[in-house]
């Protein structure tokens, strides 16, 4: 009967490493997964960035420009 006692206590252990191994599969995606969006935001942010600079060099072109033919 302790034959099959200690089969069950080795099954419950094993089964046991199973799900940790399971769970840290999902918590290692799931944190690639934050790292990937946020690595995404930091583009999208830099582009935006680049975009108003781009918006701010022509506006004060143009506004350069009308100031000279108003002279």
């Amino acid at each position: 009967m302790s034959f099959l006692y200690s089969f069950a206590r080795g099954g419950a252990v094993f089964g046991l490493v199973v799900l940790v191994i399971a769970l840290l599969k999902q918590l290692i995606l799931l944190v690639g997964f934050l790292l990937a969006l946020v690595k995404l935001l930091i583009i999208v942010a830099f582009v935006a960035l680049l975009v108003m600079i781009v918006l701010a060099i022509f506006r004060d072109r143009s506004r350069r420009k009308r100031e000279a033919e108003d002279i």
